[in-house]
């Protein structure tokens, strides 16, 4: 988008829960590529491991944002101990926040040393893989790298050896005609780019993957069959 139309764009995190928590400028991302910017005043970010723990810089874990205090100073005046509830809903509450005013919205990402933030994934979408971590979105990004990928959405399915796999919904671009050659190349090229318990096991291939009316890809809507059919067989 930068080379498109110049170094004019700002980028920011936030949700509609917790407001916006980071920002940056065209500048600042060249400089930080992939970054989504710097808390703002009165924000703090910071990673935390399984247990709650404060991670260091660029180790990857759950986000956490704390709002209306600094990385030393005290809570400001008037900060309100949990500023959203999910209606009808105490435990996802009560799961959201890790202190008074400290909260995650499910983001997995890293604070480099300089204090910028970078997302990883949705802790949502997060695959365990014999007990390691894979994170879909590295594979999207180096799938999409593939000339005949147009998009591609990246899930965990059902293995009973490794509790789960690794699986890509591949649209291809116009032209291109899949096939289980196409999907063995697919699932190679991503082997040379990637550890191999990342690289995808197997590959669907969809006319079109569904979205919302925003463009964003319906994951879920993809996953969702192969653990409706394995909760059938349980």
């Amino acid at each position: 988008m930068i080379d498109w139309w110049g170094p004019r764009l700002f980028e920011y995190w936030g949700t509609s829960e917790g407001g916006t928590f980071t920002l940056l400028d065209s500048d600042e991302w060249l400089a930080h590529p992939g970054s989504v910017g710097r808390a703002l005043p009165g924000v703090e970010v910071f990673a935390v491991d399984d247990d709650g723990w404060r991670l260091g810089p660029d180790e990857v874990g759950t986000l956490y944002c704390r709002v209306g205090e600094g990385p030393s100073g005290p809570r400001q005046s008037g900060t309100v101990a949990r500023p959203f509830h999910y209606h009808g809903a105490p435990e996802k509450t009560d799961a959201a926040y890790l202190a008074p005013a400290t909260f995650t919205m499910g983001d997995m990402g890293r604070v480099d040393d300089d204090g910028y933030v970078y997302l990883t994934d949705r802790a949502t979408n997060m695959i365990i893989s014999g007990g390691v971590n894979v994170y879909p979105v590295e594979v999207e990004h180096v799938l999409l790298d593939h000339p005949a990928v147009s998009d591609v959405a990246v899930f965990g399915v059902p293995d009973d050896e490794w509790g789960e796999s690794v699986k890509a919904a591949v649209e291809v671009h116009p032209g291109v005609v899949p096939s289980d050659e196409l999907a063995g190349e697919l699932i190679a090229f991503a082997r040379t780019r990637l550890a191999s318990y990342k690289a995808p096991k197997s590959i669907d291939f969809e006319e079109r993957l569904p979205r919302l009316d925003t463009g964003k890809i319906l994951t879920r809507q993809l996953r969702e069959p192969y653990w409706r059919d394995r909760d059938r067989r349980i």
